[in-house]
């Protein structure tokens, strides 16, 4: 009996040998590079900022996401948004490294502590792409963004040749800055001064905004509003659209009429429609599909360990700590002359997304239609 069950488990144990013996000579032949499995998807892990900028998730995420997935199939992306808070940010780029992410696209929350992301990057050995933000003493691996000083002089510009065209160059303005812990903050308000600074412009209120929060530039220019009086006002520089939307409702709730001119940054939908309503006088146009789709390029070469297209760099930006290879992108003017030829023409926004609603008329009598 006991002879018989020993048989038994002997024959069974010979066939699974039998059977494992060419699943394991296949397993080789595959190790081997015969007819081996698609590794699997390498992860990119996406890091950005905020969401009160509208730009952030309507535009860049989906841009990047496409372009990765057009260049590889296969790769994962690990998307991750710190709504404004760095310490959140820092966690979010923890979680990608452990989860196998091969490359950060980093917006830093805070330009500053953002530099610890990358030494915890580096001590992984995953290379580190400065997006839109540039990373402040770190070794940082590419930076891609735009000429943010000449931002800011484009901006200061346009509204001091506006004002010198309708006989207030020497009124006084508000200016209403981007967030502090934001690196390009200080470069659009070191362009704008750059110009305001050799104007005959009096400079009457000026404030930070902290996390670029319309709510608070809305709030800083009921500020200006009380100390300066509402006739008193000959413009207003706000470093983005987001902030121009709240100076511009805070001028609208104090009575100011009319408008004078306010800037911008961006163009986000609601900031060109403020526009043709003669709300806002300009905004700045950035090329984000560019430098979404530029950004994917660059984090699926890094992932796979392969050299940037030739030409892609086209400058060096210091951050304290290198001369950070870089790919810097124009900018361009919009005013409510040319949101047809810009905007519209890029596919950056259709007419039928600007034209809808009260907005309908607006778009008519800039000959703008659906």
């Amino acid at each position: 009996m006991h002879s018989t069950s020993r048989r038994i488990r002997t024959v069974g144990v010979l066939a699974a040998l039998m059977f494992l013996a060419p699943a394991c000579k296949r397993d080789s032949t595959e190790a081997k590079g015969g007819t081996a499995a698609p590794a699997p998807g390498l992860k990119i892990a996406l890091l950005l900022p905020e969401s009160k900028t509208a730009r952030y998730e309507t535009h860049d995420r989906p841009h990047f996401e496409r372009k990765v997935k057009e260049l590889c199939a296969d790769c994962e992306i690990l998307y991750s948004n710190a709504d404004q808070d760095a310490s959140k940010q820092q966690n979010q780029a923890e979680a990608a490294l452990t989860n196998g992410a091969k490359v950060l696209v980093l917006d830093p929350v805070d330009s500053a502590s953002a530099a610890a992301i990358v030494t915890r990057a580096r001590q992984s050995k995953v290379p580190v792409l400065s997006y839109e933000r540039l990373i402040l003493n770190a070794d940082v691996d590419y930076y891609i963004s735009f000429d943010n000083e000449k931002v800011g002089r484009l901006q200061a510009q346009a509204l001091l040749d506006k004002l010198k065209a309708d006989g207030k160059g020497n009124g006084t303005i508000v200016i209403i800055n981007g967030s502090p812990t934001d690196n390009n903050a200080k470069l659009f308000k070191a362009g704008a001064h750059a110009v305001f600074d050799g104007s005959e412009l009096k400079v009457g209120a000026e404030y930070d905004t902290p996390d670029w929060s319309p709510d608070k530039a809305q709030q800083q220019m009921e500020q200006a509003i009380t100390t300066l009086g509402k006739d008193k006002i000959a413009g207003v520089y706000a470093a983005n659209d987001g902030t121009a939307g709240g100076a511009i409702a805070a001028m609208k709730a104090a009575g100011v009429s009319p408008l004078p001119p306010v800037t911008g940054q961006d163009a986000e939908l609601a900031a060109i429609q403020r526009i043709l309503a003669g709300e806002q006088f300009m905004t700045v146009y950035k090329a984000i599909k560019a430098e979404g789709e530029i950004a994917a390029e660059v984090a699926v070469a890094l992932a796979r360990g392969n050299p940037l297209p030739p030409g892609r760099v086209n400058g060096k930006v210091n951050n304290g700590t290198k001369d950070v290879p870089s790919i810097l992108l124009p900018a361009q003017v919009v005013t409510k002359d040319n949101v047809k030829s810009t905007v519209v023409a890029d596919g950056f926004w259709t007419a039928a997304q600007i034209c809808e609603g009260t907005y309908a008329s607006a778009c008519a009598s800039a000959q703008l239609t659906p």
